[in-house]
């Protein structure tokens, strides 16, 4: 009567059990995104670390978590951000892959991924023959750029060069004339 063969008809418990891999599939796929999302991959990470600091006068929109990176790979995690109350300072202790020495004379600085992406902290290494101790303090430090200090800048270098729109002295906007003396 125009119905599906016996062959090809599935029981209702094959089906029960598909679609209930099938959810939990995705359930996991959702769990690693955000997880993934919300840089906690490295929490489930085991591997061995050594916590250094690093002092700055601003920190931007720095978050623990943030990936530390040399030449473009992750060598570490920033594990905490606190505010020193006597140098009024950020102080950001990083967690490095115990893999990764670097000179006591190496350098961090706080970077952006882009224009207006995440911020990170950037390792240049140094040319001391020591390396970092546990606990060691960074002495190299350069502060976040923040993209409204460099507007304002922007801005007031322009008034101060009385960017009002009025011609520069000695001349008038569109004039091909040499101005009178």
């Amino acid at each position: 009567m125009g119905g599906v063969p016996e062959e090809y008809e599935m029981s209702r418990e094959k089906v029960d059990l598909w679609v209930g891999i099938f959810v939990l599939v995705g359930a996991l796929a959702l769990v690693f995104l955000a997880l993934k999302a919300g840089n906690l991959l490295s929490v489930l990470s085991v591997g061995k670390t050594y916590a250094v600091t690093a002092n700055f006068d601003n920190i931007g929109g720095l978050k623990p978590r943030a990936a530390v990176k040399s030449a473009g790979v992750v060598v570490g995690r920033v594990s905490s951000i606190a505010f020193d109350d006597k140098m009024f300072q950020g102080v950001v202790t990083l967690d490095l892959d115990a893999r990764y020495q670097f000179p006591t004379d190496s350098s961090a600085k706080i970077l952006t991924s882009g224009l207006l992406g995440e911020q990170y902290i950037g390792i240049e290494p140094g040319g001391d023959d020591k390396n970092f101790a546990p606990g060691d303090k960074i002495r190299y430090t350069q502060s976040a750029v923040v993209l409204e200090n460099l507007i304002s800048q922007f801005l007031y270098s322009k008034a101060a060069e009385g960017g009002t729109g009025k011609p520069a002295e000695g001349g008038s906007a569109g004039s091909a004339e040499p101005a009178a003396k």
